[in-house]
């Protein structure tokens, strides 16, 4: 059986919520031919730790976003480009067994994986995955926002990968701490590694690892491959054949660089995790949060009844999750319709917000129970309460909006004399992912003031 490999999410609560490269300038993945350097020696040392074919059709080479995959022969829609057998994974089960007895329930696989990329590390060309280990990136190469320093980060504060960027960091920090205590019981490996080799290690894992139901792996050779947003090509796992392989959606003429989808990623997922964003991301999308002020006399009525009605948000496509007070917003395509973008779970909670009476409140639970349970999840009868509900929403985005509008000027050049090439690729990184959310905020705040204007008109009619 064939499933989608995803790669690890340990997101802590929220959204921004795989495979990597070392980007240069400004990310376009849609060029694809690119000069590169052939690599004579891993592919085959790979096919002969496997015993069998990886690939006959792809080639490894650089182009200007790193280490790439091109094909080394035409290749047409449909054709396997290639298949790493199990075998030669990296998983957590390769930790040394003494180890892993050690580890306590909360060491999570990523944080397995990543000691086992340092045991490997540590071995040198001692290590049987020695010329795996040797083309992973260095710690410099990488651009995802735990490596960013202070001042780097407060280009992105006006975004929730910002705050996400922190976490993760502190979560790092946590299973660190877990390992360390392990790595006593060997102590020429506990005094060689620091913190920040287990950042980079983890990093590693994070941003290149795939599942299946045997688990997380690092897939060598499959994770030379790039991202195309659009591309319909996924790393897939077959649990029956224990093999991960590839499907080409397209046909590529020989030297065109050869790209897969790592998800429906937002630039925030991007920069976070695997550390480049896109010029223009169609799956870009925005968190926001939205709480009941603390002066507001009904404040504990209104908690009570929206946790009462409150249904946990499955899972979307990117692995992300919802609590009741914060929502994720995507771009919304039409500036009349039903506002799809916005969720109606915040729609509803701006009706719940802007009920100015008990009685409010007890007619909106009467009727989710009189339908499908859920709450004020229809305009309310009221029009003005409605249309007050709406203009409360369109005020939050317009003022993200205009926050967001502000950093993006506040960059500044992105390039000059006297700007150094990891700052100014990281700028641009801020750029893009900035100029995203706030596409994707003036998108909804375009519906919101139609919808409040359609309203008002309409009670100017009767």
């Amino acid at each position: 059986m064939l499933l989608g490999a995803r790669k690890i999410r340990w997101r802590l609560r929220r959204q921004h919520l795989s495979l990597s490269y070392t980007p240069s300038i400004k990310l376009n993945f849609h060029s694809l031919s690119q000069p590169k350097v052939e690599s004579d020696d891993f592919l085959p040392w790979l096919e002969r730790k496997a015993g069998a074919e990886i690939s006959s059709a792809l080639s490894i080479g650089k182009s200007a976003y790193g280490t790439s995959l091109f094909a080394s022969k035409s290749i047409t829609a449909g054709d396997c480009v290639l298949k790493v057998p199990y075998r030669v994974q990296l998983a957590p089960d390769d930790l040394v067994p003494e180890l892993k007895d050690l580890l306590s329930d909360g060491v999570g696989d990523a944080a397995k994986l990543a000691t086992v990329v340092l045991f490997e590390q540590r071995m040198g060309n001692d290590s049987r995955w020695a010329p795996y280990i040797r083309w992973l990136p260095r710690p410099e190469e990488m651009h995802c926002t735990i490596f960013w320093s202070d001042d780097e980060l407060e280009l992105i504060r006006q975004s929730s990968v910002y705050q996400e960027t922190i976490n993760q960091r502190s979560q790092i920090k946590k299973e660190f701490l877990a390992i360390r205590t392990a790595l006593k019981n060997f102590p020429e490996m506990s005094k060689s590694i620091t913190y920040k080799d287990f950042m980079h290690a983890y990093a590693l894992v994070t941003s290149r690892a795939w599942g299946s139901m045997k688990g997380y792996s690092l897939i060598p050779f499959a994770d030379f491959l790039n991202h195309d947003g659009t591309s319909e090509s996924l790393v897939l796992s077959d649990n029956d054949k224990h093999f991960s392989e590839v499907i080409a959606d397209r046909n590529y003429a020989p030297g065109e660089q050869v790209l897969i989808r790592y998800g429906k990623f937002s630039n925030a997922t991007l920069l976070l995790d695997y550390g480049f964003t896109l010029s223009s991301n169609i799956h870009d999308q925005v968190e926001i949060q939205v709480n009941i002020p603390h002066h507001d006399v009904l404040r504990e009525m209104k908690w009570e009844l929206l946790k009462r009605h409150h249904r946990p948000i499955s899972n979307d496509v990117n692995g992300f999750d919802s609590s009741m007070d914060s929502f994720t917003i995507k771009e919304v395509r039409s500036g009349s319709g039903k506002g799809k973008g916005i969720p109606q779970s915040l729609r509803a909670f701006a009706r719940v917000l802007c009920c100015a009476s008990p009685q409010e409140l007890s007619d909106l639970a009467k009727e989710a129970a009189e339908h499908d349970g859920r709450l004020a999840r229809r305009p309310l009868i009221n029009s003005s309460r409605e249309i007050e509900a709406h203009q409360m929403l369109l005020s939050k985005l317009t003022q993200l909006a205009d926050d967001c509008d502000a950093s993006i000027k506040s960059l500044g050049p992105i390039s000059s004399p006297v700007t150094c090439e990891r700052l100014s690729i990281r700028r641009q990184m801020a750029q893009d992912l900035l100029n995203g959310e706030l596409r994707i905020l003036k998108s909804a705040s375009a519906w919101l003031r139609n919808y409040c204007d359609t309203l008002t008109t309409t009670d100017c009619y009767r």
